[in-house]
């Protein structure tokens, strides 16, 4: 599974379960406006370091929190 299907599966499960409306996944979709809320959002991070086996945000010390869905 691709790192990109694994991040748009756990955006999608975790709506799901907070019961929250996912905007449709766009590169320019600002994550703002993705109809998640903090809690989503902090259990899309713990997940993904799970699945993917690392923390991103402890890889360096110059950290760019995403702003949209892709790549920017």
């Amino acid at each position: 599974m691709s790192v990109r299907t694994t991040i748009t599966s756990q955006f999608e499960l975790v709506a799901q379960e907070q019961h929250r409306k996912l905007a449709r996944l766009t590169d320019d979709l600002r994550l703002l406006d993705s109809g998640l809320d903090s809690l989503s959002f902090a259990l899309i991070v713990a997940r993904l370091e799970d699945a993917l086996g690392f923390d991103p945000f402890d890889q360096n010390d110059d950290i760019k929190f995403p702003v949209t869905f892709g790549i920017s």
